[in-house]
């Protein structure tokens, strides 16, 4: 019963500490790194293969 209580008691320290715009601040900047490594990506591969087929002579 002890140890339920003393993680219960962490846990809202934690959701105390943290509030929910940061949270929300630290996931949008993940999203938005990944995303612009995403877009990146998808454009060095269409420039590949555009590559490929315009030095096919």
């Amino acid at each position: 019963m002890q140890k339920k209580l003393t993680r219960i008691l962490m846990l809202l320290v934690v959701l105390v500490s943290f509030t929910s715009c940061s949270i929300i601040e630290g996931i949008f900047k993940a999203g938005v790194g990944v995303g612009v490594f995403i877009v990146v990506a998808v454009l060095a591969i269409i420039a590949f293969i555009v590559s490929k087929i315009f030095n096919r002579k």
